[in-house]
């Protein structure tokens, strides 16, 4: 038992370790995940630039973490099709599909919360 939170923490290591490799190994082989990344740095500079509420701010970037979520998700999916099923098939086409809305789905929200920030300071303006 004396070595139980030696092996936890060995564990936590580890898996620290591969949630770091999967990051890169995404940026590195997925275009949509780098301008995804690249939009996440755009939301961070604006978050903090505009004089946002605490709670619109924590909004924004609760939504930029969630889409990076799926689109690793969709990414995992993808890569398990791709060699699963390396010929065309109806299913592996939908599970690719369904990741895609997936991914479509959060881009709605993200983008339409800066929609509704920008039609606020655009009617301030007015």
């Amino acid at each position: 038992m004396s070595n139980l939170p030696g092996k936890h923490f060995k564990h936590c290591v580890n898996a620290l370790k591969y949630s770091l490799q999967g990051f890169i190994a995404c940026f590195k082989n997925e275009v949509a995940f780098k301008q995804e990344v690249f939009v996440g740095i755009l939301n961070l500079i604006a978050v903090f630039a505009l004089p946002l509420h605490f709670g619109i701010r924590l909004l924004m970037i609760t939504l930029w973490v969630l889409l990076i979520c799926v689109e690793l998700l969709n990414s995992a999916i993808e890569a398990v099709v791709n060699i699963a099923s390396p010929e065309y098939h109806e299913l592996a086409k939908r599970a690719k599909d369904y990741g895609s809305a997936a991914v479509f789905c959060i881009l709605t929200l993200f983008f339409g919360g800066w929609i509704i920030i920008a039609s606020y300071f655009i009617y301030k303006l007015m």
